[in-house]
């Protein structure tokens, strides 16, 4: 696939953007960074990498396996993340007894 640009010209009003002040800005749908959320942030650099996934097959009921895609794009994350606080939550409880 070519990466070439077709047109030479930009289609950017720089003129109007540079014109803009901060409080021409639109910001409603993008959240206020608040030291709450900054906190629930996740840096990655230095870390270990997070475990790999492994495919597999998977028999679940019709309505459990409806209600996660319906929650929309990112069931199955999410599938795995309730399977993985449910694990740790076991581990724990195991270890304290």
């Amino acid at each position: 696939m070519n990466n070439v640009s077709i047109s030479k010209e930009s289609l950017t009003d720089w003129e109007r953007f540079d014109a803009l002040q901060d409080e021409d800005i639109d910001l409603s749908d993008a959240p206020e960074i608040t030291p709450e959320l900054f906190a629930k942030a996740v840096v990655r650099r230095g870390l270990k990498p997070p475990p790999s996934k492994q495919q597999i097959t998977i028999r679940l009921d019709e309505d459990v396996l409806g209600w996660f895609r319906a929650q929309g794009e990112g069931y199955q994350v999410r599938i795995n993340s309730l399977l993985r606080a449910y694990m740790e939550a076991h581990q724990t409880s195991q270890t304290a007894s």
